[in-house]
């Protein structure tokens, strides 16, 4: 069940940030739920290394670490694809 659970969050938080960062047209729900879960991964990550603690588990502040950590990851992902 938690990993339907980290599907749908993984979406969510995907989502809005592809929305966030214009990208939207050009992904599909897989690249949605894959960059959702990552940016999860590393939100929570970057959230650590600044001293923040967030709540684990899926709450809002939880969802807002996924999202910025998508968009942050989305970010990296489009300097790599310019430079080709």
């Amino acid at each position: 069940m938690d990993f339907i659970v980290w599907i749908i969050f993984g979406a969510i938080a995907g989502w809005i940030a592809s929305i966030i960062m214009k990208k939207n047209k050009k992904m599909g729900a897989i690249a949605n739920i894959v960059v959702g879960i990552i940016g999860a991964f590393l939100g929570g990550y970057i959230m650590q290394l600044l001293g923040v603690e967030v709540e684990a588990g899926f709450n809002f502040t939880s969802l807002l670490v996924a999202i910025f950590g998508a968009v942050v990851l989305l970010f990296i992902l489009g300097l790599f694809s310019r430079r080709r």
